[in-house]
């Protein structure tokens, strides 16, 4: 079959390799498309020590084609959205069963658009932060894949007011058009934002943006930590300042989840994407890529040429 293959060079290939086959609890899945993701770019750039050759790829949309041992062979057929740890850039691939999430009311391309930052959105808004009625909601990276979600999450969760923080200019205004009341670009924050506070901050930046966001936590508000995308640098919280204001920092590992929780995992997708089928949230897909251009997709959501979240197409 074809797949994209990551190199010890750091270069992705279009090549041939075997078809891979499920084991005792596992699922084949025929893909029709792939999504493009951050965990693509920290891949390649080795903060994931994977062995190479490596075929990259963590979530994928198709129809299940073989089950293993123990898999109820029903489910052939069945079309699903994959949340894999590599393998997604391949003409078939294998996933534990409990994450080949039924996707029949969603097309194969939203889906595959979905993959992990519907979950994550979700899961960071409603079962995180627990946001409801009259919170206010800073979200970080608005126009990725994830922020893009998180405030449609946010809106019908019932927040009275969400404010995003993207990259630039450009990226601000893309992602007004997904339920913002306010979006600030980079360079903006945290001045711009005055003596105003939160009841909720999702960050997946690090570094100053931490302490900053800290800042403009409210009292009894929740910051949830997701990722570092501006540094791997770990930042200094008092804890005995969180407690005197009642204040809540928070994680969210969804790759950790996968191992250790996945039907937690996969009930937070199913329920992300019966918002998506039923037309609550969108997936705004703003490019789709031929299998062989893998490496130029990865590159361009490295340095922010993308917004929203873009796909390979594989059928």
């Amino acid at each position: 079959m074809k797949a994209v293959v990551l190199g010890a060079d750091d270069h992705f290939r279009l090549t041939e390799v075997a078809e891979p086959v499920p084991g005792p609890g596992e699922v084949a899945v025929r893909v029709a498309y792939a999504g493009v993701q951050w965990g693509d770019v920290l891949v390649r750039d080795g903060h994931f020590p994977v062995p190479r050759p490596f075929v990259p790829g963590f979530e994928a949309a198709g129809r299940i084609a073989a089950v293993g041992d123990g898999v109820d062979g029903s489910r052939i057929g069945e079309q699903v959205v994959a949340l894999v740890g590599g393998g997604g850039y391949a003409q078939v691939v294998v996933v534990p069963a409990a994450l080949a999430i039924g996707a029949e009311n969603v097309d194969p391309r939203t889906a595959a658009g979905a993959g992990w930052v519907a979950p994550t959105a979700y899961d960071l808004i409603n079962t995180v932060t627990g946001t409801g009625p009259g919170d206010s909601v800073l979200i970080h990276a608005a126009s990725g894949g994830v922020g893009t979600l998180a405030a449609q999450f946010a809106a019908a969760s019932g927040a009275r007011r969400i404010v995003g923080v993207a990259g630039s200019a450009d990226r601000a205004d893309y992602a007004r058009r997904f339920g913002y009341d306010r979006v600030l670009a980079r360079q903006e924050f945290p001045g711009a934002l005055g003596e105003e506070t939160f009841d909720v901050i999702l960050d997946p930046v690090g570094g100053a943006t931490r302490l900053a966001n800290l800042a403009h936590l409210a009292p009894h508000g929740r910051l949830a930590v997701y990722g570092n995308i501006a540094t791997f640098e770990p930042v200094a919280v008092s804890t005995n300042d969180l407690l005197m204001n009642g204040q809540s920092l928070m994680t969210y590992n969804s790759n950790l989840l996968s191992r250790t929780a996945p039907a937690r995992l996969a009930a937070a997708a199913t329920r992300a994407l019966a918002l998506v089928a039923n037309g609550t949230v969108r997936v705004d897909i703003t490019a789709e890529h031929e299998l062989a251009d893998a490496g130029t997709a990865i590159d361009n959501l490295a340095t922010g040429a993308t917004c929203g979240k873009s796909i390979l197409r594989v059928r």
